[in-house]
């Protein structure tokens, strides 16, 4: 009986350093620029032995990104990602609900992708999924919706060794983020599930009719207050 009070005694302690440690991560990306992700430690470990392979990324604050990639994103990403708390059930709900088939979206939503983009690593799992769940929840509860959608624009992933858009924009458009127009934009956001094989300057017959519905789609939403 005493081990087990001293192993519930232990496990606390080790919980509480863990949730400290990891909310001490969370409060410190609020306010700094990220340097490097897991995924591009993982990117860079895989490409180790391969020359050519280089690393194209640049922290830029929101101001020096086109309000239209904000919309694009959000059009293409997470409809609802100005009303929700990092959770979009009514997406979760149609996702466990529909037949398997090609989706033009899936359920999770900006801050999930953040979360898991910033602090995890990207093999499926259901320790992963976990853990993104709670980061996602000290993210929704310590960041603005304008930190997180600086943060998402600038981490993620958007071409084979390239991250973050002012770097996709460079590389692709050869123009900064800020000069990027609504259609150039709403590209790059349609590459973003799968933008190892997706290149928004040679655009498929299926890339440029998904960029005609992120860009109708625009249209429609309300404007977000930060942009």
């Amino acid at each position: 009986m005493k081990f087990i009070r001293r192993l519930f005694r232990y496990s606390l302690y080790v919980a509480g350093a863990l949730f400290v440690l990891s909310l001490a991560q969370v409060l410190a990306y609020r306010w700094l620029p990220v340097s490097h992700t897991p995924l591009m430690l993982l990117r860079a470990w895989e490409h180790r032995h391969d020359s050519a392979w280089t690393v194209r990324y640049q922290w830029v604050p929101r101001q020096a990104i086109s309000p239209q990639m904000t919309l694009a994103v959000i059009a293409s990403e997470d409809n609802r990602f100005e009303q929700h708390w990092g959770f979009d059930w009514y997406e979760i709900d149609r996702a466990r609900n529909r037949e398997k088939r090609t989706r033009i979206r899936g359920a999770s939503t900006i801050t999930q992708q953040v979360a898991k983009n910033l602090f995890l690593w990207p093999q499926r799992s259901w320790l992963r999924k976990g853990l993104e769940a709670y980061y996602t929840v000290l993210i929704e509860c310590c960041w603005s919706k304008a930190r997180i959608m600086e943060v998402y624009l600038n981490i993620v992933e958007t071409g084979a060794g390239t991250y973050g858009v002012e770097a996709a924009a460079q590389r692709y458009y050869k123009k900064s983020a800020l000069a990027l127009t609504a259609s150039e934009a709403a590209m790059i956001a349609v590459c973003l599930p799968n933008p190892i094989r997706r290149n928004p300057a040679k655009p498929t017959a299926y890339l440029l009719k998904r960029r005609q519905a992120v860009l109708k789609l625009m249209g429609k939403i309300a404007r977000p207050e930060f942009v």
